[in-house]
C-alpha cells in the first residue's frame, strides 16, 4: 500500500516536473527580439502637408497602461495585486477618456505608450484600432515593443500573452518611419522587459529640413546601469545626428526615469523607496544640442506617474517619467503635466507647444 501511494506521488511529481520544463522552454524558445532598423509604414490621410518654421505645434505624450489602471489598480511587478484589467469594459472605457484627454489639449502630434493589439491582460482588446477611432484626421506609425509568450504568473490569474506597442499620430504627413531597437536585458529578466525600442516619424517642414518626431518607452523592470545609458546613449546620439544635419527633433515618452533627477522627492512621495526603480535621468549623457524640458509653467510639479504598489492616494509614491527632449533648433514655449488623478492610467498626459526656429 504504501510503496503504491509513493509509486503514484512519484508519477505526479513526475509529471508537474515535466509540465514545468516545458513551459520554462516554450517560453525561452519563443522569445525572439525584432531586427533593428525595421521600416514603419504610416497609416491614415492627414490634411497638413508640411511644417511651417515658427509657427506653434502642441506635442502631447500618455502612457495608456493598456487600460487597466483605473485608481485604485494595483500592478504585482510592482508590488501590487492585479495583473488585468478588471474588465473589458473597463479597459475600453479607461482607453476611450485616455484618448479624449489627449485630444482636448488640440494636439497636433500624439505619443502613446502601453497600447495593446491582442493580450490577455487587456481582453484582447485592438486598443491601436481603437484609439485609431479617436484621431481620424491624423496619420499613425506603429511600432511593437511587446510580443510575449503566455507567462503564468501570477498563478491564480496569469498576466497571459501580450502583443503591444508605441503609437504616434500626427496631423501632418508623416513621409517615412523606422523602429529602432534598444538594448535590453540578457538575462531571463528580459521576459517581462518587453522588445524594448523608440520609433522615428520624419515630417516634412517648408524650408526643406524634416522634423523627426521620436516616441520612446524606456526600460523599468528589467533596467540596470550599463543598459540605462546604452538605451540614453542610442536614442540621444541618433537626435544629435539629425541635428547637425539641421533637422528639428523632438521626442517624448515614458523614459521610465526621474525625470527631473528629484521629482519623488520634491512631490512629497510619502513612500518614495517604493519608486526606487526610477532612477534620476542621466543628463550628463546628453550630447550637445539636445536637452531635457523642465521649465514646466508656474514653476508647479505635477506627478506623470504613480507607483502600483498600493491604489492611488497620500500612500502612493508620484513622480515625474514622462517628457520630452528637443534639439537646440526647437523652442519650447510651453510646457505642464496634466492632473486628471490617475483616473485612468497610472501616468498623466505631459503637453508641450513648441515652434521649429
Amino acid at each position: 500500500m504504501v510503496k503504491n501511494v509513493l509509486k503514484i506521488a512519484g508519477i505526479v511529481v513526475g509529471v508537474i516536473l515535466l509540465v514545468v520544463i516545458v513551459y520554462v522552454l516554450y517560453v525561452i524558445l519563443s522569445y525572439k527580439r525584432i531586427e533593428d532598423n525595421k521600416a514603419l509604414k504610416p497609416e491614415g490621410n492627414a490634411k497638413v502637408k508640411e511644417l511651417k518654421v515658427e509657427e506653434e505645434y502642441t506635442v502631447v505624450t500618455q502612457n495608456c497602461g493598456f487600460g487597466a489602471y483605473t485608481a485604485d489598480f494595483t500592478f504585482f511587478m510592482d508590488g501590487g495585486t492585479e495583473s488585468r484589467a478588471k474588465s473589458k469594459e473597463s479597459a475600453i472605457k479607461c482607453m476611450d477618456m485616455a484618448a479624449e484627454e489627449v485630444k482636448s489639449h488640440d494636439p497636433d502630434f500624439v505619443l502613446l505608450q502601453e497600447v495593446d493589439t491582442d493580450s490577455t491582460r487587456s481582453h484582447h482588446i485592438n486598443q491601436l484600432k481603437q484609439m485609431k477611432e479617436h484621431f481620424t484626421d491624423y496619420e499613425s506609425v506603429f511600432a511593437v515593443n511587446w510580443n510575449s509568450a503566455y507567462l503564468m504568473y501570477p498563478l491564480l490569474k496569469p498576466h497571459g500573452e501580450a502583443d503591444s506597442g508605441i503609437l504616434t499620430f500626427s496631423n501632418t504627413d508623416i513621409t517615412s518611419a523606422l523602429r529602432r531597437s534598444l538594448t535590453v536585458s540578457k538575462s531571463l529578466s528580459k521576459l517581462v522587459d518587453l522588445d524594448r525600442c523608440y520609433s522615428v516619424s520624419r515630417i516634412p517642414v517648408d524650408n526643406g529640413k524634416e522634423m523627426v518626431l521620436y516616441n520612446v518607452h524606456s526600460s523599468a523592470y528589467g533596467g540596470s546601469d550599463e543598459i540605462r545609458t546604452a538605451q540614453i546613449t542610442k536614442l540621444t546620439k541618433d537626435m544629435e545626428a539629425e541635428y547637425k544635419k539641421g533637422n528639428y527633433c523632438v521626442c517624448g515618452g515614458d523614459f521610465n526615469h526621474d525625470f527631473t533627477g528629484d521629482s519623488a522627492k520634491k512631490l512629497g512621495s510619502k513612500n518614495i523607496e517604493s519608486a526606487g526603480w526610477a532612477q534620476p535621468f542621466p543628463k550628463e549623457l546628453l550630447p550637445e544640442g539636445i536637452s531635457q524640458c523642465l521649465d514646466y509653467d508656474d514653476e508647479k510639479l505635477i506627478p506623470s506617474c504613480r507607483n502600483c504598489d498600493v491604489p492611488y492616494g497620500p500612500d502612493c509614491a508620484v513622480l515625474i517619467v514622462d517628457g520630452f527632449l528637443i534639439s537646440d533648433n526647437v523652442e519650447m514655449t510651453e510646457l505642464h503635466n496634466v492632473n486628471v488623478d490617475f483616473s485612468y492610467s497610472d501616468h498623466q498626459p505631459v503637453v508641450m507647444k513648441f515652434r521649429l526656429k
